[in-house]
């Protein structure tokens, strides 16, 4: 069982930056994905970001050129830097990691953009 350790939500006004951290509690691997999704109550959980271990990453079309996925495979953690953050990237965001057929999620951490 792998778990997963979030990171790094808040409070911050529009346009500005938070950084978001996933530690895996066990080795990560290069062909595995670790990422981000996030969720608002009564809503579907979408994909914010995703990156393996060689480097490979996707993104969201609504955070393209703001965000930027990195994965640090000595320390099993994945970073996402949120800049220039707009209210409707208010959400719960949650780390995931597909190993193999399994699937884990961290327990989500908040992000509210507010003035």
């Amino acid at each position: 069982q792998v778990q997963l350790a979030e990171s790094g939500g808040g409070l911050v006004q529009p346009g500005g930056s938070l950084r978001l951290s996933c530690a895996a509690s066990q080795s990560i691997f290069n062909f595995d994905y670790m990422g981000w999704y996030r969720q608002a109550p009564g809503k579907q959980r979408d994909l914010v970001a995703r990156i393996n271990g060689f480097g490979r990453s996707d993104y969201s079309d609504s955070v393209k050129g703001r965000f930027t996925i990195t994965r640090d495979n000595t320390k099993n953690t994945v970073y996402l830097q949120m800049n220039s953050l707009k209210p409707e990237d208010t959400d719960r965001y949650y780390c995931n990691y597909v190993l193999g057929e399994h699937e884990y999620w961290g327990q989500g951490t908040q992000v509210t953009v507010t003035s």
